[in-house]
Formats: structure tokens, C-alpha cells, sequence
């Protein structure tokens, strides 16, 4: 089994974080929260926190976990293990491994192609972040 952690990074509006993987690679084209593999003696966290600084230079403060994943691919069967952080301000990102990033609200998630792993955790990020109702006209 693939150990994977990811980050659903929210700001202050709650708008999530999102990436897209690069076509060329496995999955390539889907939308996913950004992470990567655990390697052999890391926690779950110090994976994420090193994975984000590789492939976006990025630094989040406190990680809560949210509910993990199991999902077989034809590759091989993932342990998605997702953490939540907010921000207040967007941080400036530098992509190396992913071809475009986005935030999204709860409603603009739903519009993406995600990796087939990553939909449960985009329905807890929906479920704790739902938009707020638009006025009718």
C-alpha cells in the first residue's frame, strides 16, 4: 500500500487550494490536493510539510487531520491520509510539480475532475465549507 498525505489549505474566505497534475504523468490532467508519498520513517505530517516545500515552496502552520482514504487504483491501492490548515492571506506558490493551481469554493470544486482519491476528501471540505447562499433576483 502507497502511504499518501495531502493538504486541504483554506483561506479566509474558504476558497480550498487545488492542483492539477501534470498530463504526462499518472492521473495526469485530474485535480487533486496537493501532497505526496510517505517516505519510509516519516510521519504523516513532516511528508506533508517537506512535499509542499518541494512542489510549491510552500509553509503551512498547524495541521488538523481529517478522515483518511483507501482507494485501489489499477496501479496500486493509496492510504490517503488528507490534513487541514488555513491561511489568511493566499500564499505565492511555486509550482515545479503540477500544471495549474486554483481555488475553489465548494461549488467551483465540484465543476473539476479529481483524482478518483481525492473525492471523498473534497466531500469533507464541502460538508465543513458549503457556500454560502447566493441571493435570487
Amino acid at each position: 500500500m502507497i502511504r499518501v498525505s495531502c493538504l486541504v489549505l483554506v483561506d479566509s474566505g474558504g476558497a480550498v487550494l487545488a492542483a492539477q497534475r501534470p498530463h504526462e504523468k499518472t492521473l495526469g490532467g485530474l485535480w487533486e490536493f496537493p501532497g505526496g508519498k510517505i517516505e519510509h520513517g516519516e510521519s504523516p505530517e513532516t511528508a506533508l510539510r517537506r512535499e509542499l516545500r518541494e512542489e510549491l515552496h510552500l509553509h503551512v502552520g498547524p495541521l488538523v487531520a481529517l478522515s483518511p482514504v483507501t482507494h485501489c487504483y489499477p496501479f496500486g491501492t493509496i492510504r490517503l491520509l488528507p490534513f487541514l490548515a488555513r491561511c489568511r492571506t493566499r500564499p505565492q506558490l511555486v509550482l515545479k510539480e503540477h500544471t495549474r493551481a486554483r481555488w475553489l469554493d465548494a461549488d467551483a470544486a465540484q465543476t473539476l475532475p479529481w483524482a478518483p482519491a481525492d473525492l471523498p476528501v473534497l466531500a469533507e471540505f464541502t460538508a465543513r465549507f458549503p457556500v454560502a447562499p447566493r441571493p435570487t433576483a
